[in-house]
């Protein structure tokens, strides 16, 4: 397995055990749907959590949040839609993303942006 691929998994495995650890029962992680996936769907109280985990092993111009595009929202929009159909879920939901980026030390920190899709509009 490539590098980058076994640290995408680390960081998924590391924000599944952070939503754990702060209230969430997951779901179901890398969930597909024709081309499109979500990484993590989770429950916190009566509310269903789609996340999607960004991570980068190095220092970036961009912060990996900013790689969540209109594309990739609809995509995940539409799995999401899918994943709650075929599961038969009528629960609220809300899209957030986790990040996890190394400080100046090489220690993997992670941000948790909750609802951060609020501004998506599907048109």
């Amino acid at each position: 397995m490539a590098d980058h691929n076994e640290f995408g998994k680390l960081a998924e495995d590391l924000a599944a055990e952070y939503l754990k650890k702060n209230g969430h029962t997951i779901l179901t992680r890398n969930f597909y749907y024709q081309k499109h996936e979500i990484d993590i769907v989770s429950e916190l109280d009566d509310l269903v959590v789609v996340t999607e985990v960004k991570a980068r092993s190095y220092d970036t111009v961009i912060e990996p949040h900013e790689a969540v595009t209109r594309k990739k929202i609809r995509s995940i929009v539409v799995c999401a839609d899918f994943y709650l159909q075929e599961m038969n879920i009528e629960k609220e939901v809300r899209f957030d993303i986790i990040t996890i980026l190394p400080d100046e030390h090489g220690v993997l920190q992670i941000t948790h942006l909750e609802d951060a899709f609020q501004t998506y509009d599907a048109n």
